[in-house]
C-alpha cells in the first residue's frame, strides 16, 4: 500500500507537467485544426531559459527562492512567448490556406531547427541545476518500514497545474479572447467578417501555449534538476498522446490525458519494467484511437457541408 501510494503521487506530479504541456497542444488543434509538432522544442527551450534564469539570479546574489522563481518564470514565459509567435508567424501563418499537410511538414522542420539550434548552442551534454531550488517535504504516512513522501515541489507542481487549468478554461469560456478563439474555431471566415481579427486571435493562442510550456519546462527543471537538447521531443510526444487520449480540443480531456498518461508509466515503470513504460502509453493510444477516436472528453468532429 505504501509503495503504491508514492508511486501515485510521482504518477500524478508527472501527469501535472504533460498536462500542461499537452494544453498548449490542444488549444491550437482546437482553433485552426492543426498540431504543433515544435510544442514539445517550445516546452525545452523553456527549461533551458529557466535554467539560465536561476544560474543568473544566483550570480546577481538573489537567495529568496520565491523571488527567483517569479523573477526567473517571466522571463522564461517572456521568451517562449516570442518563440510561439514566430513559429506562427514563419510555420504556420503562410501556409494556412496550403493542403493540410503543409503546415505538418512545416512544424516538423522546426522542432528539428530549435534542437539542433539548441544543441550548437548549449552543447549535447545534460545540464544540470534548479534541483534544490525548492527543498524538502513531510512524511504522509510509514508502513512496513517505507515512508510516503510528499514533496513541497510536488504540491507547488499540481497547485500551478490546476490553477492554470482552471483560469485558462475560464479564459477560454468567459472572456473576449475566449469568444473570439471560439469563434474562429467554429468558421474563421465568418468570424473575419464578423470583425474578429483572426491573425491576432491564431498568434495570441501560439502566444498563450508557448507561456504554458515554458511553465511546464520550469517546473520539469525544478522537478529533475537537468535538462537536455533532447527532453522537448519524448515528452512533446506524450504530451501530444496525452491531448489525443483526453480529447484534443477539450482543456480538461488534456490534464485527464495527462494524468492517464503519467500513471501509466510510473505505474508501468514501478510494477513491471521501465524500459518498456513508453510501449505500453503508446500501446494504450493505439487502443483509444481504435474504439474512441475522439478521446476521453473529446466531442466527434462534424463536418461542414
Amino acid at each position: 500500500m505504501a509503495y503504491f501510494s508514492q508511486q501515485l503521487i510521482n504518477a500524478i506530479t508527472l501527469g501535472a507537467i504533460y498536462g500542461l504541456i499537452a494544453i498548449g497542444y490542444t488549444m491550437v488543434y482546437g482553433i485552426i485544426g492543426m498540431i504543433n509538432f515544435a510544442h514539445g522544442d517550445i516546452f525545452m527551450i523553456g527549461a533551458f531559459i529557466s535554467l539560465i534564469g536561476f544560474l543568473i539570479c544566483a550570480a546577481l546574489g538573489i537567495n529568496s527562492a520565491p523571488l527567483a522563481i517569479v523573477l526567473v518564470l517571466l522571463m522564461a514565459m517572456a521568451f517562449t512567448a516570442v518563440y510561439g509567435w514566430a513559429i506562427e508567424r514563419t510555420a504556420y501563418r503562410p501556409l494556412r490556406g496550403s493542403f493540410r499537410l503543409a503546415p505538418l511538414i512545416s512544424a516538423i522542420g522546426v522542432s528539428i531547427l530549435l534542437e539542433n539550434y539548441v544543441q550548437l548552442a548549449q552543447g549535447a551534454r545534460p545540464k544540470p541545476g534548479g534541483g534544490s531550488i525548492v527543498t524538502g517535504g513531510f512524511t504522509l504516512f510509514s508502513s512496513d518500514g517505507f515512508d510516503v513522501r510528499v514533496t513541497w515541489l510536488q504540491i507547488v507542481i499540481v497547485v500551478v497545474t490546476v490553477v492554470l487549468m482552471a483560469g485558462f478554461t475560464w479564459l477560454i469560456a468567459s472572456t473576449s479572447l475566449g469568444r473570439r478563439q471560439r469563434a474562429c474555431e467554429q468558421d474563421m471566415k465568418m468570424a473575419s467578417l464578423l470583425g474578429v481579427n483572426v491573425d491576432r486571435t491564431i498568434s495570441l493562442t501560439f502566444v498563450m501555449g508557448a507561456a504554458l510550456a515554458a511553465v511546464a519546462g520550469m517546473l520539469f527543471l525544478m522537478y529533475y534538476g537537468v535538462v537536455d537538447f533532447f527532453i522537448g521531443f519524448l515528452a512533446g510526444i506524450k504530451a501530444f498522446t496525452a491531448a489525443v487520449l483526453g480529447g484534443i480540443g477539450s482543456l480538461p480531456g488534456a490534464m485527464l490525458g495527462g494524468l492517464a498518461i503519467g500513471l501509466i508509466e510510473v505505474f508501468w515503470a514501478g510494477y513491471f519494467s521501465s524500459e518498456y513504460k513508453d510501449v505500453a502509453v503508446f500501446a494504450i493510444l493505439v487502443l483509444v484511437l481504435i474504439f474512441r477516436p475522439s478521446g476521453l472528453l473529446g466531442k466527434p468532429e462534424i463536418e461542414k457541408v
